[in-house]
């Protein structure tokens, strides 16, 4: 791992009368000339075409006032001929910065904002390679967070979900369950605003409409109208100018079964939770479902893989045991993280402990494949308002991974992660993995565990 990771812009400083515009003016137009951003090589070859028409200008007047220069050219040629490669360069130059910074300039009221603007979004497009696995709400949460460190980001989508307005679509049309898929688009739009409100607006009456959500209702028309899936997300991503890519793991017919532990077998993702029994293994449909090519691609050139957090069986796992994607997740030189939920679930993961949620990931994997289990630290009570109960980490090893224990949970959800430290947390692995590492084994972290055969 390396840590050529960007970070978002920070608040600018003010003073204490309230100047700090004038405080963080100089330092905003200076970020225009940080490395990379495509600003100061049209800046110089602007200021090379001017130097190049001044020399023209001289050229000509020379021949005005009988200067005594040196001929190249007979006549006015040389003037004429140096004016207009100038023109010429300082056109490109215009042209060049034009494509650096036209498009944002338009969306910022201010210079300071432009630069800004200028240099969040050139230093998201140097970011990490990531790659997300997982889906329901818990992946939208996470790639909320992420999008303000990198736009190199990659969402592998669960196809398993059969409930619902996906469940319906599914069953009526044939399409991909577009439920996960339009949580992801929204989460990763440029602005979460109008746009994206209106693809997560639900009908709540119409017969046929009630139950249904706008953006589903778009992603399984655009999918009839491209042809694809696939096209349809690209083409939903252009409409939520979305930063980042979204894949399904498979484009098979999935469908989801558990075993119990009193041997009966529930059938649909919908269902198994519904069951409430103690879950023992899960099982697919067809068993042979191949992995999605872009999926591989990303997986193969990714820097980090973050795993959830999400239902453990209804939205991990079905992504991890899709023929493929576990030994290409095994063979990539990634950092590999799992991301354990902050509480239980009900119906899939009762009493279970990080311990338990890594051991389950191992179990359906036959791979030790996450090198860190990112966990909450300070569990809170979650009261009669919620369902489940805090996943603690209780000190059991985990062999293969190393606990990385931080404080993750929302204020408004105590049962999900809040978006920001989440990243921050998945962020401070990348960054310092080797220094992660270099703690676990002297044992000086109280916040991170050494694991067993890590």
């Amino acid at each position: 791992m390396n840590g050529n990771s960007q970070t978002p812009v920070p608040p600018r400083a003010t003073n204490g009368n309230g100047s700090g515009e004038s405080l963080g003016g100089l330092s905003d137009i200076l970020r225009l000339f940080e490395p990379g951003l495509g600003v100061k090589r049209w800046m110089l070859l602007g200021a090379a075409g001017i130097s190049i028409c001044s020399i023209g200008i001289a050229y000509l007047l020379r021949k005005f006032f009988a200067l005594g220069f040196p001929d190249f050219l007979p006549g006015y040629f040389e003037g004429a001929l140096l004016i207009g490669g100038g023109i010429l360069i300082m056109l490109l130059a215009v042209y060049g910065l034009y494509r650096s910074v036209g498009p944002l300039i338009l969306q910022s009221p201010s210079i300071h904002g432009i630069a800004n603007t200028i240099y969040t979004r050139r230093s998201r497009g140097r970011g990490p390679r990531i790659v997300t696995i997982g889906g329901g709400t818990g992946l939208s949460v996470l790639l909320r967070g992420l999008k303000a460190y990198t736009d190199n980001i990659t969402a592998i989508v669960t196809v398993g979900d059969d409930g619902g307005s996906s469940g319906r679509l599914r069953r009526e049309l044939g399409v991909l369950p577009p439920g996960d898929f339009r949580n992801c688009l929204v989460a990763l739009s440029d602005d979460e605003s109008l746009l994206s409100e209106l693809f997560q607006y639900r009908f709540d009456q119409g017969n046929g409409l009630k139950g249904h959500s706008f953006g589903n209702l778009f992603i399984a028309a655009m999918t009839n109208v491209t042809g694809s899936f696939e096209q349809a997300l690209f083409e939903s991503s252009r409409v939520l100018a979305v930063h980042g890519r979204i894949v399904p793991t498979t484009t098979a017919n999935l469908q989801l079964s558990a075993r119990l532990a009193d041997g009966s077998v529930v059938k649909g993702e919908s269902k198994i939770s519904e069951a409430g029994g103690h879950i023992e293994r899960l099982m697919i449909d067809p068993p042979d479902a191949t992995v999605h090519p872009l999926a591989l691609d990303a997986i193969q050139n990714a820097d980090l893989i973050a795993i959830g957090p999400g239902s453990l069986y209804t939205s991990i796992l079905p992504n991890l045991m899709v023929r493929g994607l576990t030994d290409a997740i095994a063979k990539a030189s990634a950092a590999k993280v799992y991301i354990c939920n902050v509480a239980t679930q009900k119906g899939e993961t009762e009493g279970y402990t990080v311990a338990d949620h890594h051991e389950a990931l191992k179990a359906h994997t036959s791979d030790d494949i996450v090198d860190y289990v990112v966990a909450n630290e300070r569990p809170v009570e979650l009261g009669p308002r919620f369902f489940g109960t805090p996943v603690a980490y209780d000190g059991t090893p985990l062999a293969g991974a190393r606990v990385v224990l931080t404080e993750l949970t929302s204020s408004e959800h105590p049962v999900r992660h809040d978006s920001d430290k989440l990243a921050r947390a998945i962020m401070d692995v990348y960054d310092n993995g080797s220094r992660l590492q270099s703690l676990i084994k002297s044992g000086l972290s109280h916040r991170t565990q050494k694991a067993a055969g890590g």
